[in-house]
């Protein structure tokens, strides 16, 4: 494992291009596996998470060109099996997705349960029930998915909740039928209008993204595209709570502001100050105190549950009582120890609900990163703290953000990498 070596209390300075979004980079992948010909990514995120899952579909018999990069080419062509490699499926959530293009070219996958963060309960129920209204069967044995996908139908869809990543197979699923698919109760995410756009280049009919019902009339062959991969919000929220935190003056670049209302009005409610331009946003030192007492996630464009850890950081550090509360993952929470530890005035109400009362100077420790969110948190805790904080396993906080240590130090931060 490595570990980052971080001198806290230096104020941030200088600007920041955000990385392409992880989200929808994962899911970008997979669906470029449903053309008969190249496709071409670009602005993807050179993180862990990327390379495994490019890994993964070389292993099928796609062929890669640009690994480690922010240029990808995908040939799905030499496409030959249709079961994932499972040792490196159970490292990513984002692995079960590629049942939707698997299923779409050989009619039938073989999925392990996949991994990722240990942030909480995230069944597949919502997913299974999307494929069986589709007309995909489902069995499980020997530990693994076999799904079955002879009879492609016409449908009416609705969604027992609003899935991000059920959305995103039913779009896979439904451009790969000449049947018009109506899918209700649809996820609103960003990365959904980027997966919705990409198809559209391939030769998908699809309406509908931006709202809760999309309409989706596919070809049984479809072609190659290129796009660009959107900005990643969740990391432009990041960085923008490392610049208020530390009293800093950064600019975000690669902003989007349709993607940044609530999280804004969020920040706004922090006491944080900020000048929007058309694709940048300039955060300005700030005298943070708490202008509202409940801050809580919820679907888009609600605040997102990936940030809520970053936030609780950034109450740490605000003027006022406030209870964070992500309804959504039962474990997301629990990361807050370690931000104790530094000294934080934080009470566990329960698994998804946290009080914070600050400000509270933070003291540098010895951390350790368990999943990519609270990693990341404890960067920024770790930049705000007095002393020289150690954060170890920062393989895990690799997985979601794009060369950490240089683009911070590139802010004016005093951190290093040790192997």
């Amino acid at each position: 494992m490595s570990k980052f070596i971080i001198k806290g209390g230096v104020e941030l300075d200088g600007e920041v291009k955000i990385a392409g979004n992880k989200n929808s980079a994962l899911k970008l992948i997979p669906a470029a596996l449903l053309g008969d010909s190249v496709s071409i990514l670009t602005n993807v995120p050179t993180i862990r998470d990327v390379d495994v899952l490019l890994e993964i579909i070389e292993k099928l018999g796609a062929k890669v060109e640009g690994r480690g990069s922010n240029t990808i080419s995908i040939d799905p062509s030499g496409l030959k099996s249709y079961e994932p490699d499972s040792e490196l499926s159970v490292k990513i959530r984002a692995s079960v997705v590629l049942a939707a293009p698997l299923l779409a070219k050989f009619g039938k996958a073989v999925i392990t349960p996949p991994g990722g963060d240990q942030i909480g309960e995230r069944l597949l129920d919502t997913h299974f029930s999307m494929m069986k209204q589709m007309g995909v069967r489902i069995e499980r044995r020997d530990g693994k998915y076999h799904l079955d996908w002879r009879q492609r139908r016409k449908n009416n869809i609705f969604l027992e909740e609003a899935s991000v990543t059920a959305t995103e197979m039913a779009i896979m699923l439904g451009s790969s039928t000449e049947h018009e698919t109506r899918l209700e109760d649809a996820a609103l995410e960003p990365h959904i209008e980027d997966l919705a756009g990409m198809v559209r280049k391939m030769g998908v009919d699809i309406s509908g993204e931006g709202t809760n019902i999309l309409t989706i009339k596919g070809k049984r062959k479809l072609k190659g595209a290129t796009h660009k991969v959107i900005p990643d919000h969740v990391e432009g929220g990041t960085f923008i709570i490392a610049s208020a935190i530390t009293k800093g003056r950064v600019t975000i670049k690669d902003y989007i502001p349709g993607h940044y209302k609530m999280i804004l009005h969020y920040f706004r409610n922090m006491g944080v100050e900020f000048r929007e331009e058309k694709d940048s946003l300039e955060v300005l030192p700030s005298k943070l105190v708490a202008l509202k007492r409940k801050f809580q996630t919820r679907p888009w464009p609600g605040f997102p549950t990936d940030l809520m850890s970053p936030f609780i950081v950034l109450a740490t550090q605000t003027t006022g009582v406030v209870l964070c509360h992500d309804w959504m993952y039962e474990w997301r929470m629990f990361f807050v120890d370690d931000l104790i530890s530094m000294g934080a005035n934080i009470f566990i109400a329960d698994p998804h609900r946290v009080i914070v009362s600050g400000p509270t100077p933070l003291s540098a420790d010895f951390l350790y990163s368990k999943d990519i969110r609270a990693g990341m948190s404890l960067v920024l805790a770790a930049l705000a703290a007095e002393g020289e904080s150690v954060i170890d396993n920062v393989e895990m906080i690799e997985r979601g953000y794009e060369r950490l240590e240089e683009r911070l130090r590139a802010l004016g931060a005093e951190i290093r990498r040790e192997n």
